[in-house]
Order: structure tokens, then C-alpha cells, then sequence
């Protein structure tokens, strides 16, 4: 009982009742503080109508908005959403709608407070939150307020929905200029990146050929042109295309870094040759020198002649080594030649004077003259050649035994003399002390022997040259003595090196004993010498069997150098006619390289094999200059082909520049011409041919430029077309005059714009066509109308007709001020005849007349509806295949057709009365509905 009292006695917004608690909320008062706490108990209530119903009393948009998506079903609820945030129900401030819709993701609701807030701002704020294009274009289409259609106009970026917008937005012209200027903005970036994109293909293509091109002179240039371009591109690449440009880009550049490469290398080859022909020279004028000196010595000597071997021993080492390296020029191989000629007449001079040597001291013993005279004879000494002391004493005893007159000799003259003491006075500049000392020991008794007053300038001369001989002398004994002692305790060290590499320890005996030799007596010890030779010996004892093995080596390497020469020899004489250059080329650089490669080889073997080398070599070369020669002749008439298409104007461009590109072709295959040559030949051939391109270029910017003027003719007519409204059928001859200048501004070029002129002319053309169409069937619907008393005289006279049996022929020019002409002409003269005939059978005239009307009100209804009613269906069939079958000799038009139906309907009768009155008024109707005018 307590319960039900409580029941009875509780407030009524706490009802059990739903609805008696919605309506006792309605007189809740939420100024009242009790009373708004009881609405906010019923915010919570279970039932959603009441739950809305506090929410608006309350004003309590946020928690309203928050709940929205749990209450969609609840009816009203959204409703109520929108009423609020929009402003037009309740007082929330716009801050607070404005931060609410801020927050909002609900695109339905969105778009409705966008178009029916009560605030700009509140509208943009809910257009931001708008992503789909379609909601844009709605907003853009359909919104109020001109600022929120433009700024969704301004959202939308791609073409479609442009285009879309374009075709929807009717009511604004400035969101349609909008979307126009947009779109043609986005067809000309496209245009714009398809334009970089097709640049930056055809310099990815042409950096990656000539990546994959041979190194030429202009190879750097032409790589940081495309370098260039590549930069000046305003778009930015894709990872691939980033790619492609990277590899291909240092692929270039590897065949910049190997030429540089190459280039270098051969600058150190020039270098390590002018080393070699430095030492090489050197190592001649040393023997020279010495030869020389013998020609002006005292006397010849064992001494002179041990170390004129030694000097030509290591000059024919280091000759041989020299020439592997590098084959010396002609010059100095005649030189190396004649110095080897004039060492070998000395060696036998000097074997023949060891021969005979025993015979000439036992003659000059016993005082033999005959004897003495006989060996002399045979040993030959050359004039020009000092001669040994012990046959100077033969030869001046010969010359004792001589007559008086014979023994005279000429004094030198003093000319002579200066002459000598000149060549001792250079020879001491140089610091050739033993052939100035020589030279020395002879001058001094001749100008010594010499009484006249003009020998003491001479005399003066030859004694101070003498004190700079013997300063030259000392100088030498000086330094010579502590770098004799050093090289010989070096080489004592090195005897003794236990781990020492066999060829470091040749090379390191061999550099010492050329030193040791370079001092000659200066200096000179015996015990020296001896320790000198001792350790000398047992390094020569401890590299025997290294020896051996270089031996070994320089025979097999002999053998490949010799077998080198065979190929090379073959190759040389049975060339092939065709023979590349750079295969030649390449033929040669490898064959010097082997030739290196096989080294060393023996000493005695080592001139035969390099003079059999270097002429093969100089055979090889002359053939790489014959062909080269003849791929030279090759691009000349190339290029005087090219010059010919350059100015042979009378031959399409197009003809020309497919050969130009197939003569580059055909450049390409073939090898480079003679160094210094092929840049010469090569720029007159590209200038040639850029010549040409340049033509190609400003023919197409004129076919361009007359292009363009047909574009802007055709498109100047299609603005004039589109203007042009006919207003009546006569007007049908301007058209084809629009035609036929259209056709004078055929082909356009195809492009876009080309083919969207097309479409659009197509366009006009099919609507002015339907214009005139119509204007036409209205002017055969307004004939008829102007015919309208002739066909009523006919109806009088049909039921006159019926009445009364007789028949009245009507004549057009009573009752028409202008008579009919053509098809209504002779339908007027059938219906007099028609007449007639149906006095007779008036019964089956009538049938046949009420069948007539009702086709021809049936094919009517075809042409101005286009659908006949449900019970006409059957005469619809019978009418299509009519129509069909008359159109097979050729289409007719809509005016013809009408004009043939309202013939046969003048051509119908007699009329009966409530025939014509039950058709005529739909017929009236159909023919209002064709002569209905065309809308511009």
C-alpha cells in the first residue's frame, strides 16, 4: 500500500507512462532549479522521445550532437540537430555551434547545416569538414550563399568533378567561370606534365645512349648539356626515372673516368719514355765520349780497352732493357749503331794487337826492322786511333830506319792546335777527365816544341787548362776515395745478406758495381779491389742457380716474344679488306702489352727479336693508317652527302631527315678516322646535319604555325556557327555554306583541340540540322493551315454529296487566293475524283475513309509523340513497316513526311461529317505539337 501511494502521489514527469512523462515535461520550467534538475533526471529517461523532449528543454546541444549517432532511428532527433546547429530553433551561441560542428564526421548532417546555417562562418566551418567531391559539387550547385558556392568550388581539383561542376552549376556564373578557369588550369598542367614528362623521357633516352656510346671529344660536353637540361626541368622525377638517370649518369661518367684514365696513363707513358730516352741518350753519349778519347789518348792501354768492354756491356744491358720498354727512334739507333761498329773495330784492332803484341817486343829486342815492319802490317791500327805505347816505339824505329825525307814529318799547325785545346777546354767543362787527360798527355810536347812568338798565347793557355786538369784530378781523388771504401764495405754487406731476395740482390750487385766503374782510377787501391772483386764473386757464386732459372725464363720468354711476331707478321700479310681500325687498334696496344709482358730475354737475341718487332710493328701501324685512311674517304662522302640533302630543297624535309638519321647510322658503324683527322671530319658532319635538323625544326614550326591559324579559322567559324540561330527554312543554303568552308579548313591537325572542334562542330551541325528540320515541318504544318478553306470547301462538298446524290467538284482558285501546288495539288484533284467515285458505294466509302483518317491520325501521332495509344498499336506495326519499306530508296525527312500524311489526308474522301468532327480536334492537336517552333 506504501508503494501505490507513493505512486499516486509522485510527480508526473515520473510517471510509469512514457508519454504523460513527455507531457508533463513540457510544463517543466528549467529556469526553476528543481524543476531543471527533474529535466536533467529525464535526460537519462529510457524512452528516446522523452530523452529528446528534456535535451531541448534543457538547450543541451552537446549532449543532443553526442547522441546522435546512438539515436538515428529516433524520429526527430536529427531533425532537431540540424534545427539547433543551424541557429534556427534554441539559443546555443554560435561559438559553441560552431565548435560543435567543428567536430562533427557525419557528411549528411554537414551538408545540411551547410546549406541552412544561419551564419557564413557557421556554413564554412561545416564546408571544411566536407572531403567527398560530390558533397562539394552539391554545396557548389545548390548552396545559398555565393561565398560557400565558391569556396567549394575552389575545393575540388580533379577534372571529373570539374567537369561535373561545370555542367551542373547553372544558377552561378561566377562558380562556373570558376570551374572553367580551374579546369582549363588543370588541362594545362597536364598538358605542362606531360610535356616534362615526354622531355624528361627523351633526355633519359639520350643520356642512356650516350652512355652507352664510345668516348669521342665532345663526349663531355654533350654529357654536361644533358646534365643541364636534366636540371632545368621543373617537375621532379620519380624514383625510377631517379634511377634511370643515376645509372645512366655514372655510366657516362665511367667513360669519362676510364678516358681520363687511359689519357693519364699515356701522359706517364710520355713520361717514363722521355725518362728511358734521357738514360738511353746518356748511356751513348758515355760511349761516345770514351771512343772519342781514345781517338785522342797518349797511347791505348789494357786499362782503356777493360773498361771500354765494361762501358759497352752495360750499355748493351740497359739498351736491350730500354728497348723492351720503348724502341728507340731511328736516329739514335744509327747512332747506337755506328758506336757499336766503331767499339767493334777497336776490339779487333786491340785482339789483333794482343796477337802480334809478343812478336813486336822480341822484333824491337833483337832490332828486327823486317819483322817489326811485318807485324805492324798485320795489325792494321786504325790512323785515326791513339796507338798502343809498345807499337808507337815499333813504328817510330820503322821510321828511323826510313830515308831522311821520308822520316820528315809536318808540324801541326796552330790553327789545329786551338782547335784541340777548345775540345779540352769543353771536355774539362763536362768533367771527361780521362779523355781530357789524354787528350792533355798529347797537346803538351806538341805546343811544348813550339819556338815562335805567336805559340805563347797557346802555350799560357794549355798551362792554365792543365791546373784546372790537375784541380779536376785532385777533386776527383778526394771524392772517390771515402765513396770507394762505402761501396765496398756496402757490397761486403751485402755478400752477407742472409734473407735477401735473389732479385733485389742482383739489382742491388749491379748498381754497385756500376758505381764502383763509374770512378775509374780515381782513387785506386789494391786492397780495395781485391775486397771489392772477392765479395763481388761470391754474389756472383750465390745467384747461380737464380741465374739459371732467369735463364730459363728469358728462352721461354724469347719464344712467345718471336711466336708474337709470327701473329702479328700473318696478320700483317693477309689483311682483311674490311678490317676495323680500332680492332687493329686494339690488336696493337695488346701486342705491346704482351711484348712487355714477355720480358726479360737474352742479351744476344734481345736486337734481332725488337728490330723483327718494331718493323712488324711499323707494318701493323701503316695498315691501321690505310684503313683508317679509307674510312676517312668513307665519312667524306658522307658528309658530302649530307651537304647534298642539305640543299636539295625540292625533297620533303621528312625524306631528307630519314636519310640524314640513317647516314648517322651508318657514321656510327663505321671506325674513326686518322687521329687529328676524325674531330675535323666529325664537326663538319654534325654541322651538316644540324643544318638540316634546323630546317626540319623551322618547317614543322611553320606547319605548326599554319595549324594553328586553321585552328583558330575553325574555330572562329564553329563561335560563328554557334551564334547563328536560323529562323526560317530558307536559311538551309547558309548552312551549307558554313559547311563548305569547314570542309576548305580540312584536315585540321590531330590533337585535342582539333578533335574536341570536331566533336563540337558535329554538335552544331546535328542541331542546326534539327532546327531547320523543324522550322520545315512547321512551315508544311503552316501550309496546311493556310489550305484549311480548301479543305473545308472539300468537306461541304462531300456532304452535299452524301445528301443529295451529286457530286460538286471544288475549284481551288475560288475558294484559295494563291492555289496549291505539288503534292496538294494533286491531292486536291484526287479528292474530287475520290468523289465521285463513292456515289456509287457510299457504305464502303465510308470504311475506307474512317481506316484512312485513323492511319494517318496514327502515323501523325508517330511523328509529333513518337507513341500511339495502346489500342493503335496494331496500325503502329503496319505504319513502322510502311515507313521502313519507303525508306529503302533513300531516308526521307520529317517535313517530306508530314507533307505526304497531310496530302493523303486532303487526298481522303468524301469526309464524312462525324468522321472528320470525331478526328479533327487531335489531329489539330498533333499538328500543334510539330509546328511547335525549335527553342534557340
Amino acid at each position: 500500500m506504501h508503494g501505490l501511494l507513493r505512486r499516486l502521489f509522485a510527480p508526473r514527469w515520473q510517471h510509469p507512462n512514457a508519454e504523460i512523462r513527455r507531457q508533463a515535461l513540457e510544463t517543466l520550467d528549467p529556469q526553476q532549479p528543481d524543476q531543471r534538475d527533474a529535466l536533467k533526471t529525464l535526460v537519462d529517461d529510457p524512452d528516446p522521445t522523452v530523452e529528446l523532449a528534456a535535451l531541448l528543454a534543457l538547450g543541451d546541444l552537446d549532449t543532443l550532437t553526442s547522441r546522435l549517432p546512438e539515436r538515428q532511428h529516433v524520429p526527430g532527433w536529427r531533425e532537431a540537430v540540424i534545427e539547433r546547429l543551424t541557429g534556427r530553433e534554441g539559443q546555443t551561441d554560435l561559438y559553441t555551434r560552431s565548435r560543435l560542428v567543428d567536430s562533427l564526421s557525419n557528411t549528411a548532417l554537414l551538408n545540411e547545416i551547410a546549406l541552412r546555417g544561419d551564419n557564413l562562418d557557421l556554413r564554412l566551418t561545416a564546408l571544411e569538414r566536407l572531403v567527398d567531391d560530390e558533397d562539394l559539387i552539391y554545396q557548389a550547385c545548390n548552396n545559398g550563399v555565393a561565398s560557400v558556392r565558391k569556396r567549394a568550388a575552389e575545393r575540388l581539383d580533379s577534372e571529373a568533378s570539374l567537369k561535373t561542376l561545370l555542367k551542373q552549376a547553372r544558377r552561378d556564373r561566377n562558380v562556373m567561370r570558376l570551374a572553367r578557369e580551374k579546369l582549363s588550369r588543370l588541362r594545362h598542367d597536364n598538358e605542362w606534365f606531360d610535356q616534362q614528362m615526354t622531355r624528361r623521357e627523351e633526355l633519359l633516352e639520350k643520356l642512356e645512349q650516350h652512355a652507352r656510346a664510345p668516348w669521342e671529344p665532345l663526349y663531355g660536353g654533350r654529357l654536361r648539356h644533358l646534365e643541364r637540361e636534366w636540371r632545368k626541368l621543373d617537375h621532379p622525377p620519380g624514383p625510377r626515372e631517379e634511377e634511370r638517370f643515376h645509372q645512366a649518369l655514372l655510366g657516362a661518367r665511367k667513360t669519362l673516368n676510364d678516358h681520363e684514365t687511359q689519357e693519364q696513363a699515356r701522359q706517364e707513358r710520355q713520361v717514363h719514355r722521355e725518362e728511358i730516352e734521357t738514360t738511353r741518350e746518356q748511356l751513348l753519349a758515355g760511349l761516345e765520349e770514351t771512343l772519342s778519347g781514345l781517338v785522342h789518348a797518349e797511347a791505348v792501354t789494357l786499362q782503356d780497352i777493360d773498361s771500354l768492354r765494361a762501358q759497352r756491356q752495360l750499355l748493351g744491358q740497359r739498351w736491350q732493357a730500354l728497348s723492351d720498354l720503348h724502341a728507340p727512334p731511328e736516329t739514335t739507333q744509327a747512332r747506337y749503331t755506328q758506336a757499336l761498329a766503331a767499339y767493334e773495330r777497336v776490339t779487333e784492332a786491340w785482339q789483333r794487337w794482343q796477337t802480334h803484341q809478343a812478336d813486336v817486343e822480341r822484333g824491337l829486342a833483337d832490332h828486327d826492322p823486317a819483322t817489326l815492319e811485318d807485324r805492324v802490317k798485320r795489325v792494321a791500327w786504325p790512323k785515326d786511333l791513339s796507338k798502343p805505347a809498345l807499337l808507337q816505339r815499333a813504328q817510330a824505329l820503322l821510321a828511323l830506319e826510313q830515308p831522311a825525307g821520308e822520316q820528315t814529318q809536318k808540324a801541326p799547325s796552330l790553327e789545329a792546335l786551338t782547335a784541340e785545346l777548345d775540345s779540352f777546354e769543353h771536355m774539362l767543362e763536362r768533367g771527361a777527365f780521362k779523355s781530357a787527360s789524354r787528350l792533355h798527355q798529347r797537346l803538351k810536347p806538341a805546343i811544348d816544341a813550339l819556338d815562335s812568338a805567336k805559340a805563347k798565347p797557346l802555350k799560357a793557355r794549355l798551362k792554365q787548362l792543365g791546373a784546372q786538369l790537375a784541380e779536376l784530378r785532385d777533386w776527383r781523388g778526394f771524392v772517390a776515395g771515402p765513396k770507394r771504401e762505402q761501396l765496398t764495405l756496402s757490397i761486403e754487406a751485402l755478400a752477407e745478406a742472409p734473407a735477401m731476395a735473389d732479385a733485389a740482390l742482383d739489382r742491388r750487385h749491379r748498381q754497385l758495381v756500376k758505381e764502383w766503374k763509374e770512378l775509374g782510377d780515381a782513387a785506386a787501391s789494391r786492397a780495395l779491389s781485391t775486397r771489392f772483386r772477392a765479395a763481388s764473386e761470391r754474389i756472383h757464386e750465390r745467384l747461380a742457380p737464380w741465374r739459371e732459372t732467369l735463364e730459363q725464363t728469358r728462352q721461354a720468354n724469347l719464344r712467345h716474344r718471336e711466336a708474337l711476331c709470327e701473329q702479328l707478321e700473318t696478320l700483317c700479310e693477309q689483311p682483311a679488306d674490311n678490317a676495323d681500325p680500332d680492332a687493329l687498334r686494339d690488336i696493337r696496344d695488346r701486342a705491346r702489352h704482351q711484348w712487355r709482358e714477355y720480358t726479360p730475354i737474352p742479351r744476344e737475341a734481345s736486337e734481332t727479336v725488337g728490330r723483327r718487332f718494331g718493323k712488324v710493328r711499323h707494318r701493323l701501324q701503316a695498315l691501321i693508317d690505310q684503313r683508317a685512311e679509307q674510312i676517312a674517304a668513307q665519312k667524306r662522302a658522307l658528309i658530302d652527302e649530307v651537304n647534298a640533302l642539305l640543299h636539295a630543297t625540292e625533297r620533303p624535309i621528312h625524306e631528307r631527315t630519314t636519310r640524314t638519321k640513317a647516314l648517322q647510322q651508318q657514321w656510327r658503324t663505321l671506325g674513326r678516322a686518322p687521329k687529328g683527322e676524325e674531330q675535323t671530319l666529325w664537326k663538319h658532319f654534325r654541322g651538316a646535319c644540324d643544318q638540316l635538323f634546323a630546317q626540319r625544326d623551322a618547317h614543322k614550326s611553320e606547319q605548326s604555325a599554319r595549324a594553328q591559324q586553321k585552328l583558330d579559322a575553325m574555330q572562329a567559324l564553329i563561335d560563328e556557327m554557334d551564334a547563328w540561330q536560323p529562323e526560317s527554312v530558307r536559311e538551309a543554303q547558309a548552312l551549307e555554306t558554313f559547311i563548305a568552308r569547314a570542309q576548305q579548313l580540312e584536315p585540321l591537325p590531330r590533337n585535342r583541340r582539333s578533335e574536341g572542334m570536331q566533336r563540337r562542330l558535329s554538335g552544331i551541325l546535328r542541331a542546326r540540322r534539327e532546327r531547320l528540320s523543324r522550322l520545315e515541318v512547321a512551315d508544311t504544318v503552316a501550309q496546311w493551315h493556310a489550305l484549311m478553306p480548301l479543305t473545308r470547301a472539300h468537306l461541304s462538298a462531300d456532304q452535299r454529296a452524301f445528301e443529295a446524290q451529286q457530286n460538286d467538284a471544288v475549284e481551288a482558285a475560288q475558294v484559295l487566293a494563291t492555289p496549291p501546288t505539288g503534292a496538294f495539288l494533286d491531292a486536291h484533284q484526287r479528292r474530287n475524283a475520290a468523289r465521285c467515285a463513292a456515289i456509287s458505294a457510299p457504305e464502303q466509302s465510308r470504311r475506307t475513309v474512317e481506316e484512312g483518317v485513323a492511319r494517318l491520325r496514327v502515323h501523325l501521332s508517330l511523328l509529333a509523340l513518337g507513341s500511339v495509344k495502346p489500342e493503335d498499336e496494331p496500325l503502329r506495326l503496319a505504319i513502322q513497316v510502311e515507313r521502313l519499306n519507303d525508306g529503302l530508296g533513300g531516308e526521307r525527312s520529317q517535313a517530306e513526311e508530314t507533307r505526304s500524311v497531310l496530302a493523303a489526308l486532303m487526298a481522303l474522301g468524301p469526309m464524312p461529317g462525324d468522321v472528320w468532327e470525331r478526328e479533327v480536334g487531335e489531329l489539330d492537336a498533333l499538328l500543334s505539337r510539330l509546328a511547335r517552333p525549335p527553342h534557340a
